[in-house]
């Protein structure tokens, strides 16, 4: 599906007075896709035909990303794109979800499981995780490995580079994320840039890369959590990723009672565009048993 279809397609919430876009699609126990830095809901694109004849398929674009509201000042965090998730369920009658999600988007899972634990505790009502499959992403800080355009969005020339990075800049930045044979086209690299730097995106990726100090903020919280929930999780790993990939499985498996791990070798950071087969044959079947 082409990114002006998807976006086509697609339904607005509003938070907090800001448009979010979202697609909700198919029937069935609900599937909630969460995207990460620095793309956007379509990321889910090759998957969604498979998804939903056999879910219904929640994705949304967090603030700040792909076809939602990119406010210029705005304070971002993983807690408020937490809430957010929270409210776009509640708007649409949904209390229990499955979740798949990638990059940053494993971090606001990590929040959701926090939350779902302290009321448990409480009795008080919310959004309830009935299984968790996490994609390459940031789990634990420590062994996190930002590539260099990150590290130099988070210092002190961040607002610089974000105003003079561009398209050839991004593209060779992106693809070497991925797998040697499964890097994107330069057509799917145009329209990931296309959602990226929609309504001034690319020109706030300051701001939006704010989410890797929350991981350190966050981080005794946020890996608590899955060290005590009763939610089934699973990681889907592409391996071949220098961001989060062999090494950060690696620590999950030490860290994550009974590890659950799907090594994918030779794919690199974004699975579900790397591998979309494997991705869905490893969630269908983690679901089915969750």
């Amino acid at each position: 599906m082409h990114l002006e279809d998807w976006k086509r397609t697609g339904k607005t919430f509003i938070f907090e007075g800001h448009r979010i876009f979202y697609r909700d699609e198919g029937t069935g126990d609900v599937l909630l896709c969460l995207h990460g830095f620095p793309t956007s809901s379509w990321d889910w694109s090759r998957l969604w035909p498979e998804l939903t004849p056999r879910f219904r398929v929640i994705a949304l674009d967090m603030l700040g990303y792909g076809f939602s509201d990119k406010p210029a000042r705005h304070v971002y965090s993983i807690l408020e794109q937490a809430t957010l998730t929270e409210r776009l369920m509640e708007s649409l009658g949904v209390t229990h979800a499955h979740v798949l999600s990638h990059d940053f988007g494993v971090s606001i899972v990590q929040e959701l499981l926090a939350r779902q634990l302290e009321r448990e505790k409480s009795g008080q009502p919310g959004l309830t995780l009935r299984s968790s499959c996490f994609l390459n992403g940031g789990l634990f800080p420590e062994v996190y490995q930002p590539r260099l355009i990150q590290r130099l969005l988070a210092g002190p020339l961040g607002p610089l580079i974000a105003q003079f990075f561009n398209q050839r800049s991004f593209e060779r930045s992106f693809s070497a994320i991925f797998g040697e044979r499964t890097r994107p086209s330069k057509q799917e690299l145009a329209e990931f840039w296309e959602a990226i730097t929609y309504n001034g995106g690319s020109r706030i990726s300051h701001r939006l890369i704010s989410f890797m100090a929350d991981r350190h903020r966050h981080r005794a919280r946020w890996t608590d959590a899955l060290q005590r929930t009763r939610v089934p999780l699973r990681m889907v790993n592409g391996a071949a990723d220098p961001v989060s990939g062999a090494h950060m499985a690696a620590r999950y498996r030490e860290l994550v009672p009974r590890p659950d791990i799907v090594s994918l070798e030779g794919i690199g950071h974004y699975p579900m565009v790397e591998d979309p087969q494997a991705v869905l044959k490893a969630l269908v079947a983690f679901i089915g048993s969750a």
